[in-house]
């Protein structure tokens, strides 16, 4: 999964201001933010022809809108209605941002002065031209990637946050607290949002424009830097006290540790995740470290809020804004209860910089069974990008067998340890490194070492040499995304 989705405080949006409220250096449109409330409330509770009916609507829309645009100018011939949405080559990343000039729909919009923009810290968040958001991807995928934003589309994720992505238990503060001035029912409430704060990544720049819009929120929420020294980030905290803190997972599940230490002295009542992954095992550590809920999303620098978490913890998708496709190696649609290899995003809510059958990358499957909150949006489960996998020496001779991230990670979590890197250090070996010493992770190596080595020869390896080093410094991208698999560098580096 990409970017953390949309983790910042909406329920405090200014949503009911008058069409007179402005405020300087942010991009908001009131009348915008009013129309996309009205719109998404509306439709929350809409039969699912009346969300087919929508998404076809705002899709041959878009494809009126793409048209102008030359990188989609071919694939759109003779496709006239949105049923032709699969005869649509899907595209990636590093093809949009290799012809950014014929992407975006601005031709004020120029690939090296947003290059030069997000290459200056100190100018996060800044609005381009005055009318525009801009942020970058991470990276964690390959090419990282610029991506555009109007008033018009971040109201549409304001909505999407503000009405359906609240905390569950809160039916006032789901249905009237969308249509105060500011979220009367929340104001007691404290946020923290723990990222990497030093770039133009999504959930940050979101965040701040947020506060920004509310003059009183600035006191009641703040972001801290996830990439900064660990015991003065804890000691802010405890400063802080949020009663709401929103985070990566594997960000949350080390708070959690630290809890657990006494350290880390803070109660939220909701601790919100996104832009990983999260496990069973990695939700249950959170929810007894803090005594709180835990609410997933599925978001990206992409899309902000695809999909929202229910009281019943299933992710349900935004259809009526935005399309998601399984798909499989080859590109064709991935039935119901199969999970895919890839997952195509189609963005409703964004007409300066069309994506069409966009390759996010993550996998994901297809619900098909109703959810018992009584919602009628489709529920999907979300597993990160498989990227990469380990290839290790397999049971018959010169077979090669292929061990997924994914899967490694999630019997490190199965086994209580959660703080870790994994690298693939010769064919054969796999080192666990720990940022823990002492007796008790050498207890846990031994669990996990047992743990890995049933797991590969469950999928057909031979037995793996594995192997710890203790007391590590666990590495972060520029995100603050943990990596947590490493490939062995090639030979002659």
């Amino acid at each position: 999964m990409a970017q953390i989705g949309q983790l910042a405080p909406a329920t405090a949006l200014g949503r009911g201001a008058t069409g007179a409220y402005r405020h300087p250096g942010v991009v908001f449109d009131v009348w915008q933010t009013q129309l996309a409330i009205a719109s998404v409330m509306a439709a929350t509770h809409a039969s699912r022809e009346r969300v087919m009916q929508l998404q076809q609507l705002r899709l041959r829309q878009l494809f009126d809108v793409a048209r102008r645009a030359g990188v989609y100018r071919e694939r759109l011939a003779g496709l006239d209605r949105p049923s032709d949405l699969q005869r649509f080559a899907p595209v990636s990343r590093a093809e949009l941002m290799d012809r950014f000039d014929e992407w975006v729909c601005d031709p004020a919009l120029q690939l090296h002065e947003l290059r030069a923009l997000v290459a200056d810290v100190s100018r996060s968040g800044e609005p381009w031209l005055g009318r525009y958001q801009i942020w970058e991807s991470s990276g964690t995928s390959g090419q990282p990637g610029i991506f555009v934003q109007d008033a018009r589309s971040l109201a549409i994720y304001d909505a999407l946050e503000s009405v359906r992505s609240r905390a569950p238990g809160h039916p006032a503060r789901d249905w009237f607290g969308a249509m105060l001035p500011f979220d009367l029912l929340g104001m007691t409430d404290r946020y923290a949002l723990v990222v990497a704060t030093a770039g133009h990544f999504a959930s940050v720049v979101n965040f701040e424009r947020l506060r920004r819009i509310n003059p009183w929120l600035g006191a009641v929420s703040r972001s801290f830097d996830l990439l900064g020294a660990t015991g003065e980030l804890v000691r802010q905290l405890n400063r802080f006290q949020p009663s709401v803190l929103a985070t990566y997972p594997t960000a949350a599940v080390w708070l959690a540790g630290e809890a657990l230490s006494g350290h880390l002295q803070i109660a939220p009542h909701c601790v919100m995740t996104g832009g990983e992954t999260l496990s069973p095992a990695a939700r249950t550590q959170i929810e007894q470290a803090f005594g709180s809920s835990v609410r997933d999303s599925y978001g990206a620098s992409e899309f902000l809020s695809m999909a929202w978490e229910c009281a019943h913890g299933q992710l349900h998708v935004n259809d009526d804004w935005a399309i998601l496709e399984p798909v499989d190696a080859s590109g064709r649609p991935t039935p119901p209860g199969e999970r895919s290899e890839r997952v195509l995003l189609t963005n409703l809510a964004n007409h300066v910089q069309p994506l069409i059958r966009y390759d996010l990358g993550d996998r994901i499957l297809l619900d098909s069974a109703a959810c018992a909150c009584g919602s009628n949006r489709p529920v999907i489960d979300v597993r990160g990008r498989d990227d990469d996998p380990f290839r290790v020496p397999g049971q018959r001779a010169g077979q090669t067998i292929w061990l997924l991230p994914m899967s490694l990670s999630t019997v490190m979590e199965d086994c209580g340890v959660f703080d870790f890197q994994l690298l693939q250090s010769d064919t054969d070996t796999i080192v666990i490194r720990l940022s823990q010493d002492g007796d008790a992770a050498r207890v846990a190596f031994d669990r996990c070492q047992r743990a890995l080595q049933r797991f590969a020869q469950e999928q057909g390896a031979g037995l793996l040499n594995v192997v710890a080093e203790y007391g590590c410094t666990l590495p972060r991208g520029r995100s603050g995304k943990a990596s947590r698999v490493a490939m062995p560098e090639p030979a002659g580096t």
